[in-house]
């Protein structure tokens, strides 16, 4: 019985990986085993950084409520401590955006946490 070559199997399979790593630098993107290593790890820092968003963004958002709130004569945690007294369901993603983009409305929530704490 003649021998099974791997010739299509293999092509098909090397040119999935370095499609995968055009965009790389030198031989990273041109050999294949050092595109595959290269492919692997950063198929591992996607995973990663995925999770790692997440973080950012809400150390972010707490960042701008915080500037805000001190505009207004707070700190953040005795802010988000009367926003949630208060009853207001507003999350920190919209939080952060009115503190950013609307200074009125965020005042006006100011003014409701500090009136709930007051109680």
């Amino acid at each position: 019985m003649p021998r099974v070559k791997t010739g299509t199997v293999r092509r098909a399979r090397h040119k999935k990986i370095l499609k995968l790593a055009k965009g790389f630098y030198q031989g990273r993107r041109k050999h294949f085993r050092k595109a595959k290593e290269q492919i692997e790890r950063s198929l591992v820092y996607a995973h990663r950084d995925r999770k790692q968003k997440k973080r950012e963004f809400r150390k972010l958002w707490i960042i701008r409520i915080n500037a805000a709130a001190r505009l207004n004569g707070m700190n953040y945690s005795t802010f988000m401590n009367g926003v949630h007294k208060s009853g207001i369901e507003l999350d920190r993603k919209i939080l952060a955006d009115m503190a950013m983009n609307d200074a009125a409305a965020f005042s006006a929530v100011a003014e409701a946490s500090k009136a709930a704490l007051a109680k």
